[in-house]
């Protein structure tokens, strides 16, 4: 661009000394010239640029690790990533016709729990195949994304997200080395159809994340009980609705078990052969003493607390077991506050253990989960503040007394982002209560003696005594 300006100055010069080449310019005239020339093209430099920035590109592949960062973070819009996308649409923020990027998370961590093998982190699998013994440490890669976002027409959006994740795979029976557990899977999959800058209503396609709730997290990594009770993902098709302070979304999802948190019957069975679920939401942001305040409400006709004994991921349910959710977000300058409460509005068939004598006074109760947090980005004289952050969230799935009654959650984090897509972070975690979804209320088979034809252990092995105390400390980083 210097070089181009300077041969434009040079032509400029050169025409005014031929147009005055009758009267010969004095020294004066020539610097008045040349004066007039530079601001002329200095204008026309920055109006190029500006329009460059401003114009979407004809390119074919690029990257904006800014927008990756928040479309693959698992803490911030955890359920509402097609409206993340769609604003990054219009504002210009997808130039290419193949946006690429993707993210890696480290971890460096202490574990320590007060009962052999029984970790209540609730960001990773707590199996015996990975944590035993009553103190755990860790250097390891929680977990790695590979994204692609297509801009296939001005309406029509296309999305994939790969996932590598050890650490949380469902892998039974393998440790985080074993090839199980190191599988690659389409996390996310979707057509998405809208422009807001044209209109408030969008549509998707595909495996996506279910409507229900706010599942977002004050903390800077591990994610509230909430997240892990209600976050769902699943098939189905999703009808928004998007204005700058009304968010409206309903979506149809494919019935049987689904991939997280959602499962309603199908003539008896699991198997995802109709669209017989869906979920509902609605949120509003209002204006109150210079911030901001999002409140909102959801409704899944289909969860995944609807198993008789034994329960089990994945297994068939005989009805349905709908839910509820309130949320509010509060936002002020640096100061954040969020809570939430979520409920099965009919009990958890599952959560009652006809085969064992012990346990014959523990009646079958709703799931019930709820999380307060807020967070303070505070100045320490680094270019950019440092987000403090506390937050406390419960998960009660039992009868009061009962071993799987309920696991707490509290986590203590500190963040720092020195730049839009790379986060450094320390917590403290505490979790009350170790309270595995699989066989909570009893049903497996002795880990030290497990074979197919053995009979099932019908004592639960929930501890609703386990203490598990974590130091961790961490990277996300997206490109």
């Amino acid at each position: 661009m210097r070089n181009l300006n300077a041969t434009l100055a040079s032509l400029t010069l050169f025409g005014f000394a031929s147009a005055t080449s009758a009267a010969t310019p004095t020294n004066q005239e020539l610097f008045e010239m040349y004066k007039a020339a530079s601001d002329k093209l200095a204008a026309l430099e920055a109006s190029i640029e500006e329009s460059t920035i401003d114009a979407p590109s004809n390119g074919l592949v690029g990257s904006n690790s800014a927008y990756n960062f928040k479309v693959l973070d698992h803490s911030r819009d955890t359920n509402t990533k097609q409206l993340v996308q769609l604003q990054a649409l219009r504002d210009g923020e997808l130039k290419q016709k193949l946006t690429l990027g993707g993210q890696i998370t480290a971890l460096v961590n202490y574990q320590k729990s007060n009962i052999d093998t029984k970790f209540g982190w609730l960001v990773r699998h707590p199996t015996s195949s990975n944590q035993i013994g009553k103190t755990v440490s860790e250097a390891v890669i929680h977990s790695s994304n590979l994204n692609v976002t297509a801009r296939l027409t001005d309406k029509l959006t296309g999305y994939a997200e790969l996932l590598y994740n050890p650490e949380q795979n469902f892998a039974s029976g393998s440790t985080i080395t074993g090839l199980p557990r190191n599988n690659i899977n389409m996390r996310r999959a979707y057509l998405l159809y809208g422009n807001l800058a044209n209109s408030n209503v969008y549509a998707s396609v595909g495996k996506m994340d279910i409507p229900f709730g706010l599942n977002d997290t004050v903390s800077p990594f591990t994610n509230s009980t909430n997240w892990h009770s209600f976050a769902g993902l699943a098939y189905g098709g999703l009808l928004g609705y998007a204005s700058d302070k009304l968010h409206l979304r309903a979506m149809a999802i494919q019935g049987g078990a689904q991939f997280r948190n959602a499962n309603t019957p199908v003539g008896d069975t699991a198997v995802p052969s109709l669209v017989n679920n869906f979920a509902v939401d609605a949120n509003y942001t209002f204006a109150v003493n210079d911030g901001t305040l999002l409140a909102g409400a959801s409704y899944q006709y289909g969860t995944a607390y609807c198993q008789e004994y034994v329960v089990k991921h994945f297994r068939p349910c005989e009805d349905n077991v709908d839910a509820a959710s309130v949320y509010s977000r509060y936002e002020n300058g640096r100061l954040t506050l969020l809570s939430e409460f979520a409920e099965t509005l009919k009990v958890w068939p599952g959560t009652a253990n006809p085969n064992f004598p012990a346990y014959a006074g523990f009646e079958a109760v709703k799931n019930f989960t709820w999380t307060v947090g807020g967070s303070y980005a505070y100045d320490f004289g680094l270019e950019k503040n440092v987000d403090l952050s506390v937050e406390f969230s419960e998960y009660v799935a039992g009868d009061k007394g009962a071993p799987w009654e309920k696991q707490d959650q509290l986590v203590i984090g500190a963040s720092y982002m020195p730049t839009s897509n790379v986060k450094y972070f320390a917590e403290y975690v505490q979790a009350i209560g170790w309270v595995p979804l699989n066989f909570l209320s009893g049903g497996h088979m002795d880990p030290n003696n497990a074979q197919p034809d053995m009979p099932f252990l019908h004592e639960s092995w929930s501890e609703s005594d386990a203490k598990t105390e974590v130091i961790v400390f961490g990277v996300q980083a997206a490109f």
